[in-house]
């Protein structure tokens, strides 16, 4: 039995601190210790893209990472895109108006992919929406929705984009 670490991270902009088991990945600190269960985990090798949340704003697959290497870091996870009031965002209303949510396991992954290409790029076009999308697999086989919510915000973020 290895001697527990210390993991002391700000999550959705809250400080929190707690021992864990050095091998503790950060989707099981997440869900498990901090009772945040919107990181789903899927396949637990970083293919399936249901687990990203974002590190100081980059989005990683907190199922290859454990919790003490996020220690000192800015954790975003999908219960910290909701605005401040507690209502959804506009890509979380986006994904409900255009039936983007599905069966919603993957749900939590895309949104926090898209909100960093969102943020970082917000005159995408479609083909860098879906080229972004490649990295979450959807089971149910459904991108449409998916990439009709990002196409919609990008073009409400930047309304010269609807001409492309």
């Amino acid at each position: 039995m290895t001697a527990p670490a210390t993991v002391a991270l700000t999550v959705n902009d809250r400080p929190y601190e707690k021992q864990v088991d050095p091998r503790t990945t950060l989707a099981d600190f997440l869900r498990q210790h901090l009772g945040l269960t919107g990181t789903h985990v899927g396949c637990e090798h970083g293919a399936c893209g249901a687990c990203t949340v974002l590190l100081d704003g980059q989005s990683v697959r907190a199922c290859l990472m454990f919790a003490v290497q996020a220690s000192g870091h800015a954790v975003t996870t999908v219960e910290g895109l909701a605005n401040p009031d507690g209502s959804l965002s506009p890509l979380q209303s986006a994904f409900r108006e255009h039936h983007g949510l599905q069966c919603g396991f993957c749900t939590p992954g895309m949104l926090m992919t898209l909100a960093e290409l969102l943020r970082d790029n917000p005159a995408a076009t479609e083909a860098e929406v879906r080229d972004t999308l490649s990295g979450n697999l959807c089971r149910c086989t459904g991108y449409a929705g998916i990439v009709a919510a990002a196409l919609d915000v990008l073009a409400r973020l930047a309304p010269e984009a609807k001409d492309r």
